[in-house]
């Protein structure tokens, strides 16, 4: 009968040596996959980012073929929602919300017209809201 008892005792759970080993390769498995994580959620941004400044670029394109030209760097990205003064033609707004959108970061976007290469120039400074940088800080121009 005490033979039966022990083989149950010690068939139950798990050792401390088995639990230290599964928590250290499940640390080596974070510490391999984390920053991989972490720099696909920094591309992410960069990405939509991209994205919206190319929807951007379209509206003013639409407001180019309305008004026969670009909004002024003065005028910027505002004419796309409400109409500026002494424009004609404007048919807007040009954004489906009606609103202008904030970078993934949360800041505004920058508006130079004329741009590098005469168009327009729609910027985003990137996660630290200042010129140049790298990787998630790098900006997003068009």
């Amino acid at each position: 009968m005490k033979q039966r008892q022990r083989k149950t005792k010690s068939a139950k759970g798990f050792t401390l040596v088995e639990l230290l080993v599964v928590l250290a390769i499940l640390g080596m498995l974070a510490a391999l996959v984390g920053p991989q994580v972490l720099n696909q959620l920094g591309g992410a941004k960069s990405k939509s980012a991209a994205i919206q400044i190319s929807d951007l670029e379209q509206a003013l394109e639409i407001y180019k073929l309305d008004v026969g030209r670009f909004p002024s760097s003065s005028q910027g990205l505002e004419a796309l929602v409400s109409e500026p003064s002494g424009v004609r033609g404007w048919n807007g707004p040009y954004l489906k919300k009606g609103e202008l959108p904030l970078d993934p970061w949360g800041n505004p976007y920058e508006y130079r017209y004329p741009g590098q290469g005469n168009g327009p120039e729609i910027t985003s400074l990137g996660g630290d809201g200042r010129p140049g940088g790298t990787s998630e800080d790098a900006d997003v121009t068009s």
